[in-house]
C-alpha cells in the first residue's frame, strides 16, 4: 500500500505510516467533536452560540448537522484517496471511496458550508473566508471529478490534492485557533477572524508545492 501523491523518501513505510498514524490521530479528535452532535439537539457544543440563527432562521440548524454529519464521511473517503492499491479489489475501494466523497461534498458538505459561512462569526472578514474556502472546495472537487472523467490523471490528482487540502481546514483551524490562543491570548473574535483564513489558506501553499514537486 502506497501513498501515491506525496514524494516519500525511499527509507522504507515508516514515513508512509507515520502520516497514517497522525490523519488517525486528528480523524479521533474530529470523530470525537462530531458525536457531540449525537443526538439530535438544538442547544449543544458550538450550537450554544449560534441560538440567534437557531432562532430566526428554521434551516440553520438542517444545514449545519448535513454540514457535520456529512464532514466526517468526507474526510475519511478524501483521505483513502491518497493510497494506490495494486489489486482490482483495492481499485474499486478507490473508485467506492472517490464517489463518496464526492457525492457527499458537493451534495452536502460544501453547500452547507457555504451557508454557514453566510452565518459565520468575525463580521465580513470571516464570512468571506468561508464563503470562499466553501466555494473552493466545491470548485476543486468539480475539476478533480471532470479530469479523470476525462482521463487526464495527472490533473486529476492535482485537484484531488486540492480539494483534500481544503478539506483538512476542518483539522488545521483547530490547530491555529490552538496555537494562536496560546501564544497571543487575543479576543476571541480576533482569533476567530484570524483562523478563518489561517485554516485553508496555507493548506493550498502547501498543496500547490506537492504538485510541484511531483510534476
Amino acid at each position: 500500500m502506497k501513498i501515491s501523491n506525496i514524494n516519500i523518501p525511499a527509507q522504507g513505510n515508516r514515513w508512509q505510516w507515520l502520516l497514517v498514524a497522525v490523519f488517525v490521530y486528528f480523524y479521533w479528535l474530529m470523530l470525537k467533536i462530531t458525536l457531540l452532535y449525537v443526538p439530535y439537539s438544538n442547544s449543544v457544543a458550538f450550537l450554544k452560540i449560534k441560538q440567534t440563527e437557531v432562532a430566526s432562521h428554521p434551516e440553520y440548524l438542517y444545514l449545519f448537522y448535513a454540514h457535520v454529519y456529512t464532514s466526517i464521511f468526507v474526510l475519511l473517503f478524501g483521505f483513502m484517496q491518497f493510497f494506490k492499491f495494486k489489486t482490482e479489489t483495492g481499485r474499486k475501494i478507490h473508485r467506492f471511496a472517490g464517489y463518496q466523497y464526492i457525492v457527499l461534498l458537493l451534495g452536502f458538505a460544501a453547500p452547507s458550508g457555504l451557508y454557514m459561512g453566510w452565518h459565520a462569526n468575525g463580521g465580513a472578514a470571516a464570512k468571506v473566508s468561508f464563503m470562499l474556502l466553501s466555494l473552493l472546495w466545491g470548485v476543486t472537487t468539480v475539476l478533480a471529478f471532470v479530469k479523470i472523467k476525462k482521463g487526464q490523471v495527472a490533473a486529476h490528482r492535482g485537484w484531488m490534492v486540492r480539494s483534500f487540502a481544503l478539506t483538512l481546514s476542518a483539522v488545521t483551524l483547530r490547530l491555529w485557533k490552538i496555537v494562536i490562543v496560546f501564544l497571543f491570548h487575543p479576543p476571541p473574535m480576533d482569533v476567530y477572524k484570524i483562523i478563518a483564513w489561517l485554516g485553508w489558506i496555507p493548506n493550498l501553499i502547501i498543496a500547490e508545492i506537492i504538485i510541484r514537486n511531483n510534476k
